[in-house]
């Protein structure tokens, strides 16, 4: 089987995307051909078996660019591609479905947001079946829909070992959605119920938010934090790992439409994966869970783990690892979405 994979991003250093590197990397090993259409185009390393075209935004900037080049690769390589994956952008979708299916190709969308709309509704119309990680996700509620790991390489997210008693991590990009206000707001409770801790937030800011970064400083300033809190750039996913490892706890704040990587693979480098994600109900120890949206709960569960002891710790870190292994691997993702969309 031939694949058509349509993404945002194929670099293997962007900090926000950079595991789809990974995700080409091991669908390669089942399918005969990958062309794959992104955005963008930066450092890459895959197999004989992929070819990447960007539509160029890596060298500026062009709405008008991004779709003629589209639709020139769409139509140029429509002989060596039996199904059409997409990878979030729902408009994708909406520009290359119908030629997609006057030409007999079976067109799949992953889209994994709580939000959507009337564009939402029309692209899931067009598509074949769509693919989500959490029950939450807009496209859940629909009948083609169909549940999926989250999909993260546990070959290459392990313990290191060597992280720092009593640290917290957040890492994500720096934007409203991502809450990283709300762990503040809790550090803030920490400290004034005697916690001790230190805490780092890894991640860049979109232009659009560089004012919501500054704000995040600034009320850190404030709240007299300055000592315990710390600001630093997103890193690669490549290099994620030895940050995880690095860390106590890792923090996750995104609402459970969104169920995001980063908690399985803290769970996966023996970080403590606190979020507020209800599609872990039941799956997890419930000290790992906190009210969505509530602050001092948050830094009550802060306070709880970090107060437990090395062995403990060990133990929960070792159940997690293990459901993130058993539910959420990117060998399992892989194999799923092979058998779902190469089925006739």
């Amino acid at each position: 089987m031939k694949l058509l994979l349509v993404t945002q991003a194929v670099d293997k250093k962007d900090t926000v995307l950079g595991f789809m590197h990974a995700w080409i990397a091991a669908f390669a090993l089942k399918y005969e051909k990958i062309t794959v259409i992104c955005l963008k185009a930066g450092e890459y390393d895959l197999p004989s078996n992929v070819s990447v075209l960007s539509l160029g935004k890596e060298s500026g900037p062009s709405r008008a660019k991004y779709i003629k080049n589209f639709y020139r690769y769409i139509v140029r390589e429509r002989n060596e591609y039996d199904a059409v994956f997409v990878h979030m952008n729902q408009e994708y979708v909406l520009l290359g479905a119908l030629l997609w299916k006057l030409w007999g190709k079976r067109v799949f969308m992953w889209r994994n947001h709580h939000a959507g709309d009337w564009k939402t509704r029309l692209a899931i119309a067009l598509c074949d079946g769509t693919f989500c990680t959490s029950k939450f996700s807009y496209t859940a509620r629909f009948k083609k829909n169909i549940l999926m790991p989250v999909g993260v390489d546990t070959n290459v997210f392990t313990d290191k070992g060597g992280r720092r008693s009593g640290s917290i991590l957040f890492l994500a990009r720096i934007a409203p959605v991502k809450k990283p206000d709300l762990l503040i707001e809790a550090l803030d409770h920490a400290a004034h119920s005697g916690t001790a801790f230190t805490a780092v937030f890894y991640g860049d800011a979109l232009p659009k938010d560089h004012v919501y970064a500054e704000s995040l400083r600034e009320k850190v300033a404030k709240l007299g934090l300055g000592d315990r809190v710390g600001f630093h750039p997103g890193v690669p996913n490549t290099e994620t790992v030895a940050v995880y490892g690095a860390y106590d706890i890792t923090v996750n704040l995104s609402t459970s439409g969104m169920f995001d990587k980063t908690i399985f693979e803290a769970m996966a480098c023996g970080s403590l994966s606190l979020s507020s994600n209800e599609n872990l109900q039941g799956q997890i120890d419930s000290r790992l869970l906190y009210r969505e949206g509530d602050a001092k709960d948050l830094s009550e569960k802060l306070s709880a783990l970090l107060a437990l002891s090395e062995d403990e710790k060990t133990l929960l870190r070792t159940a997690c690892r293990g459901y993130a292994v058993s539910a959420h691997s990117l060998s399992s993702l892989r194999d799923r979405l092979f058998d779902m969309m190469s089925r006739p």
